[in-house]
């Protein structure tokens, strides 16, 4: 057997071997098939702890080729806006994915709202603390034309919150590794209209109200299981 037939061989049988191996190493097990089916409208309550569905607020609608992509990359999708007694107004999202793979990721918001034609003038990660947990989060400062939007958001992956990027990308690894396929979800909290760091901490004061007035199996689908 000359040289040549011998290196096509054995690179015929290292394509074979790859193929393989990157097959069996593929993650099959969806972790959402494991888990009670959710409803994101019954998950999140509709009024807690004086804030209550503001309902003068018309939601947007997605133009048919977004709403085609979202309908692609999540399961589900919740927006809201809140009002508070005090006249103060919360707009509050949730998406869920229950398939959390390279090609299903969840979607940053900081890349959303550029491609929405927003400048995206904060990007801060930190964490946000809370009585059940210190909850990985990011804040932005999205801005178009007049209108300023704070942003605070977490994504869960799997079980736990982690910080949106190269956390996020590990947290899928070490699911698939396991075999599984992990769901996922973006949480999303902004305000219009009224001081930066004003709006942060109603963003905070928001987050804390809403989890408080949840049970512990709903808060933890929300923000995730903590190892304190």
């Amino acid at each position: 057997m000359n040289k040549p037939l011998i290196v096509s061989f054995a690179l015929g049988i290292l394509m074979i071997f790859t193929a393989a191996l990157t097959t069996a190493m593929t993650p099959t097990s969806k972790i959402a098939d494991q888990r009670d089916m959710m409803n994101l409208e019954m998950l999140i309550p509709v009024s807690f702890d004086g804030w209550r569905i503001d309902k003068s607020i018309v939601p947007l609608q997605v133009d048919p080729q977004a709403q085609a992509q979202l309908d692609k990359l999540y399961n589900q999708t919740l927006a809201r806006t809140y009002i508070n007694t005090q006249g103060m107004r919360v707009m509050f999202s949730v998406a869920y994915g229950g398939d959390q793979s390279d090609q299903l990721s969840l979607h940053k918001p900081e890349v959303c709202y550029l491609a929405q034609g927003f400048e995206v003038k904060k990007n801060i990660a930190g964490e946000l603390s809370t009585q059940y947990g210190d909850l990985p989060s990011r804040r932005l400062l999205a801005v178009r034309g007049s209108r300023n939007e704070p942003i605070t958001y977490w994504v869960t992956v799997g079980d736990k919150a982690v910080l949106s990027g190269i956390n996020q990308k590990l947290q899928q690894i070490r699911y698939g590794l396991s075999g599984n396929v992990p769901d996922g979800m973006l949480v999303r909290v902004s305000t219009l209209g009224i001081d930066e760091d004003q709006a942060y901490q109603l963003h905070e004061t928001f987050i804390q109200d809403m989890l408080s007035s949840m049970g512990s199996h709903e808060r933890a689908r929300l923000i995730g299981r903590f190892d304190t």
